[in-house]
């Protein structure tokens, strides 16, 4: 990551083994614009590290899922338990927009498409986000913000107003909004309202990786995309 800012360290929202197929260790902004405090958001995704390099995230076969699709019961990492990130207060717990299901290349592609063409003027004339955000979670600890998308419908552990403390479960991960895959958009941010904040440099406190075959302790990191990620 190339930014003279300091990272702010949070525990890692997940557990098991995780990739990072947009990451602020590879890029910034990590999914190519600063919009809605995304700057050095990470999107968080199980796969096949069988087959790592295309990011397979089911147990279908390739053709398979470009034909017909893959249910989301196929799919690594779905309904898996998403941990709040340090002490928080809830600011914000979205829920009630459903998941398309199966999970299909050409549908969701298209959908993701969609909302990129219309997602500047989206953005400016209408503040529902849940179109692209799918359901979310707005966490605050002192002037941090922390936001989860993409959340698993109806898994909300959480309302707005509690108190959390850092490894609290809070939801699941899902495939809601702006999604292709079953996935955990995270992101730290300076403020709540999204469409002014700016994003704030992450790292994670502490985590795995895999390397040449042994697992190898990682402290205030900040994954790459092809790191084979594990927290236990």
């Amino acid at each position: 990551m190339d930014d003279e800012r300091q990272p702010v360290i949070v525990d890692f929202p997940l557990r098991g083994e995780w990739a990072a197929p947009h990451t602020p260790g590879h890029q910034v902004p990590s999914h190519g614009l600063d919009m809605l405090g995304q700057t050095y958001a990470y999107d968080l995704m199980q796969i096949d590290w069988a087959r790592p390099k295309g990011y397979k995230f089911f147990r279908k076969s390739m053709l398979g899922y470009l034909l017909v699709g893959v249910r989301l019961t196929q799919c690594f990492g779905w309904r898996a338990p998403i941990y709040a990130p340090f002490d928080a207060d809830i600011i914000e717990a979205e829920d009630g927009v459903g998941e398309r299901d199966p999970v299909h290349f050409v549908r969701d592609i298209a959908v993701v498409l969609k909302h990129a063409f219309f997602f500047r003027k989206k953005i400016e004339s209408n503040r529902d986000l849940k179109p692209v955000l799918g359901n979310y979670i707005i966490l605050r600890h002192g002037d941090i913000y922390s936001m989860m998308a993409h959340i698993h419908s109806g898994s909300f552990k959480v309302s707005a107003g509690d108190r959390v403390r850092a490894g609290q479960q809070l939801a699941e991960v899902g495939h809601a909004g702006n999604s292709t895959a079953p996935h955990l958009h995270f992101q730290l941010m300076d403020r709540q309202e999204l469409m002014t904040a700016k994003g704030l440099p992450c790292a994670f406190r502490s985590y795995e990786i895999l390397e040449n075959g042994k697992w190898q302790k990682v402290h205030n990191g900040i994954p790459d995309r092809r790191d084979r990620i594990r927290v236990i």
